[in-house]
């Protein structure tokens, strides 16, 4: 979903990023509302007013969404549930949950904390704006602040839709699975609705195009490729975790992993090792103990003329928490370190010792049969 992100802030001991593609978002709001929503609801301010506007009204965007991702990550830390953190991307914000709720009740509450919270937000924001009207404040304070409380309640009521995976739609998946008591069936219903949603929001982005409405139809359309892409992804994470429930790392591993000596030169290591095992990553090994790991991406840093003479033991780096693991680790929490390191193979230890390697494709090759055999609808 997500591309390079950036850390902001820590609060209340969340992370808050902000994803690359924010910023087009950002210019893209700055923009509509200094040159359409603005002049033409405050006409005869001027061109610098409006475009001070537009950027107090992003800002306060910001800090709304901020608002609304938090109270999800409250909430589901009162629960007991892991949030690694907010990020900020081109379509709003996401609170990144390692886990997926423990019962019908957190998903519900965790689902309308959100909308609730755009709601009082909202409200707050239209009182300050009244008392700022009664208090002489400038048109452009207080229509600023009025764009707020609107934007807030726009917010609350889009989440409030009952689509997955927007909060209405967690909201459903909470009502579906209390009723049935089986979360895989409830998320293959609210992902399908909201797979429908998005397919509605892509037609509704076309005739927007056709008639002329360009911009709102390539966001109208964005939108929709985005609902049926993250309904389709939940609802296989949700398979993906019940498929591999209760397995360890030790059922995957491969046990005697290709090794490298730290005498090997770097030469040899390109020539006998990686051109024949495709790896971008081996282990370092000596007296049966792990003393480092050596990637094709410190090798790019040696200049060729230097391979014969330079040996791994030279180079190697110290092997990171993010490609190590523990054979009797939950395979779940093997795969969210390979998602948040982006490695596709990790190390299995035991103590200091090297005893496998786990690959992801072996994982998902158990997956796909599982799957198969099991009988889960896609």
């Amino acid at each position: 979903m997500f591309g390079k992100s950036v850390k902001l802030f820590t609060l209340f001991g969340f992370e808050v990023k902000v994803d690359i593609s924010w910023l087009i978002l950002a210019f893209l709001i700055i923009w509509s509302l200094a040159k359409g929503l603005f002049p033409n609801y405050f006409k005869g301010l001027s061109i610098e007013t409006y475009w001070w506007m537009g950027f107090i009204g992003a800002l306060g965007l910001f800090f709304s969404i901020i608002f609304h991702e938090l109270w999800h990550s409250l909430v589901a830390r009162k629960y007991g549930l892991p949030i690694k953190g907010i990020t900020l991307f081109i379509f709003g914000g996401v609170a990144h949950m390692e886990e997926e709720p423990s019962s019908a009740k957190v998903e519900l509450f965790m689902a309308i904390a959100g909308p609730a919270s755009s709601i009082v937000l909202g409200l707050t924001f239209y009182l300050i704006m009244i008392l700022g009207k009664g208090a002489g404040w400038s048109l452009p304070v207080t229509g600023v602040i009025g764009y707020l409380a609107f934007i807030n309640w726009i917010l609350a009521a889009f989440n409030l839709i009952p689509a997955f995976p927007l909060d209405g739609g967690r909201v459903l998946r909470s009502a579906l699975w209390r009723w049935k008591n089986d979360l895989r069936w409830a998320t293959r219903i609210a992902s399908r609705i909201g797979s429908v949603f998005g397919l509605m929001l892509i037609v509704m982005g076309i005739i927007q195009f056709f008639i002329g409405s360009f911009i709102a139809g390539i966001w109208w359309f964005m939108i929709g490729m985005f609902m049926q892409g993250a309904a389709r992804s939940a609802y296989q994470q949700v398979l993906t975790r019940q498929a591999l429930e209760g397995e360890k790392v030790r059922h995957f591993m491969k046990p005697k992993p290709v090794t490298v000596t730290p005498f090997v030169s770097i030469e040899e290591l390109v020539e006998d090792y990686m051109y024949k095992y495709y790896f971008k990553m081996f282990p370092v090994v000596e007296n049966d103990k792990l003393i480092g790991c050596i990637t094709t991406r410190k090798i790019k840093e040696i200049p060729r003329s230097e391979w014969k003479s330079i040996t791994i033991g030279d180079v190697l780096d110290r092997c990171s928490s993010e490609n190590t693991i523990d054979s009797e680790t939950d395979i779940i929490k093997a795969l969210a370190i390979m998602n948040q390191s982006n490695n596709s193979r990790l190390m299995v230890m035991e103590k200091d010792k090297l005893i496998g390697i786990l690959a992801l494709k072996d994982i998902m090759k158990f997956l796909s049969i599982k799957l198969d055999l099991d009988g889960y609808e896609e």
